[in-house]
């Protein structure tokens, strides 16, 4: 009996043991799992770095790329665009001016009533369509007699007050924002259709044009007298307030920048200089790369997949289209090879795009003591239901990597600007405001990203120069921007009203 208690005892003892150590190992492998993750964030965070220096070096290149996109075309990454806009509004502007801006599967048309210095944007109406989807399909005439019916519809609306004076035409600002070359300030050939549309026989076309021709089938006398993008529209938004307005940015869903150039450096101008002495020019630098750019190997596989791959590439490091998307991958590194969310990858975190940048801020901005806004985005969104309190704080953690990086590279893109101008430093006795118009979801919305963008860009600035240069939210630029370029492009200007 004795021998067979003993037995048992060392059975047990064994068991026990045995029990231990696979405990003991499998604390080993989650500690071996937590410390994979740990290092890729780690990893991740190094390869983001944007120290001063090397932002400096990212401004200069910028400056070195403006000045080889004004010097010829396909001089550069940056297009480099002539605007052809060579006034902007000052404020003085008078009477009532239309706006349609086409930049997705809505459109809007506007009314602005203008009152000169005294009066301001009196008032204005708007009205948002959406495109019915076999219509982004269809034929250039379909398109465009959908959208001409929709203007006159919403030009028979006019209440009392709104009117122009009987002997004179409507005139209406276009915004456009697809790839257009542009040709005057009134007309532009359609290069390419994104955002889904696909119409064959408008592509070569001019869009004025189209625009025109479709409202003259159906008798409404309208003249397109600016064809613009979003981001000049925000510019003349911001200089018809400021005057000390001298660039405008856009950091949304996509990003560009616009600013106003001297006529005289801009070498591949062919024409009679402006009256001016200014031309607005469309930087489209959401195609600037540098071989200074922080980039990972997360951003070269989401640039290969992409539908652009090589292009737009500092859109994909600095954009609201891809910042969630970068912490995705990250994530999906995590799960893959330090079993981040359970030995099972999230099928969902699979899924490209699913992990929208407004989550990402969500996540970002959450203060709570457990971090409760980072756990219900992984349930609602990701299908993972459960989280640690460490796993959710290096998921923010990952969240301020991605988007401090983003916002860094916006502040050394401006700087860039702001070199090209000479504005970057202030002279003896000479402190001139150099005034930026912002607009942009990304911007408006994601506070930590803008707040970072603003120091960085007065670290990069310095003391002395970054109380000359200000920020300014400029709202809805590509809509109202659009109606007072109309106004500043007038076939009327100098006329006084009847």
């Amino acid at each position: 009996m004795g021998k067979v208690a003993v037995g048992a005892t060392v059975v047990c003892a064994a068991a026990l043991c045995a029990a231990a150590a696979l405990v003991v190992k499998h604390r080993m492998k989650s500690l071996g799992r937590w410390a994979r993750a740990l290092a890729i964030l780690k990893e991740m965070e190094e390869k983001c770095g944007a120290p001063t220096g090397k932002l400096k070096q990212i401004a200069d290149a910028m400056t070195v790329e403006m000045h080889a996109g004004l010097a010829s075309e396909g001089g550069s990454k940056l297009k480099m665009i002539i605007s052809y806009v060579d006034n902007l509004p000052t404020g003085d502007e008078k009477g009532l001016f239309y706006a349609l801006d086409l930049g997705g599967t809505n459109f809007r048309v506007l009314r602005v009533l203008l009152g000169g210095k005294e009066g301001g944007v009196v008032k204005q109406e708007f009205e948002e369509v959406s495109i019915p989807p076999h219509l982004m399909t269809g034929s250039s005439h379909e398109l465009f007699d959908y959208i001409a019916a929709a203007l006159a519809k919403f030009v028979s609306t006019e209440s009392e007050g709104l009117h122009v004076s009987p002997d004179r035409q409507r005139e209406l600002g276009f915004t456009f924002s697809f790839p257009v070359r542009q040709t005057s300030i009134s007309s532009g050939n359609l290069i390419k259709w994104t955002k889904g549309f696909s119409i064959e026989d408008t592509v070569g076309e001019d869009v004025v044009g189209e625009l025109t021709k479709a409202m003259e089938r159906i008798g409404l006398d309208m003249r397109v007298a600016a064809l613009v993008n979003d981001t000049i529209g925000t510019l003349a938004g911001g200089r018809y307030y400021d005057q000390d307005v001298i660039a405008a940015v856009i950091l949304g869903t996509g990003t560009n920048a616009a600013y106003v150039e001297r006529a005289h450096a801009i070498p591949k101008w062919q024409g009679l200089l402006p009256q001016s002495g200014e031309m607005v020019i469309n930087m489209e630098w959401g195609n600037f790369r540098s071989s200074h750019l922080p980039i990972t190997e997360f951003d070269q596989a989401l640039d290969v997949e992409s539908l652009n791959p090589g292009e737009q590439i500092f859109e994909k490091l600095i954009s609201g289209m891809y910042l969630g998307e970068v912490v995705r991958r990250v994530l999906c590194r995590m799960a893959e090879e330090a079993a981040f969310f359970g030995d099972t990858v999230p099928p969902k975190l699979k899924i490209p795009f699913i992990l929208r940048t407004p989550d990402m801020s969500a996540m970002h901005h959450d203060t709570s003591p457990d971090l409760r806004v980072v756990g219900k985005k992984l349930k609602d969104i990701l299908e993972i239901s459960s989280t640690s309190l460490k796993m959710r704080k290096v998921i923010v953690e990952l969240c301020d990597i991605v988007a401090t990086r983003g916002a860094r590279l916006s502040a050394a893109g401006i700087v860039g600007i702001l070199k090209k101008l000479g504005r970057d430093t202030v002279k003896d006795g000479e402190k001139h405001k150099s005034v930026i118009a912002l607009d942009g979801g990304l911007f408006e919305h994601y506070t930590k990203f803008r707040t970072c963008m603003e120091s960085t860009l007065k670290e990069l600035l310095g003391e002395d120069v970054s109380e000359t240069v200000i920020i300014e939210h400029s709202n809805d630029g590509s809509g109202i921007g659009a109606a007072l370029l109309a106004a500043s492009h007038s076939q009327y200007l100098g006329v006084e009203e009847s």
